[in-house]
């Protein structure tokens, strides 16, 4: 392996340890409940879900555990861009 590629595997190493690194933005996943599976999407610090329950509360276990799994990537964004600073 040539060293511009062991140095690249070492900086990545580094960043997937330093996870304050990533914010996510957006993103959808299909998340598998214990009755059906679940469209859970998360846009600009807001979460939705397919489910019955969300759509009554705006809020349900999917995107509870998506929080929990994704909680140090999942940073309010700043006001200054645009997005209110609240979150789940």
């Amino acid at each position: 392996m040539d060293s511009g590629m062991i140095s690249k595997i070492q900086k990545a190493k580094r960043y997937a340890e330093e996870r304050d690194r990533v914010r996510f933005d957006s993103f959808q996943v299909t998340f598998q409940g214990d009755h059906d599976a679940y469209q859970v999407a998360y846009e600009q610090g807001h979460w939705t879900c397919g489910c019955q329950f969300f759509q009554q509360r705006g809020l349900c276990s999917h995107t509870m555990a998506m929080e929990r799994i994704l909680d140090p990537m999942l940073r309010p964004v700043p006001e200054s861009e645009g997005a209110p600073e609240e979150a789940y």
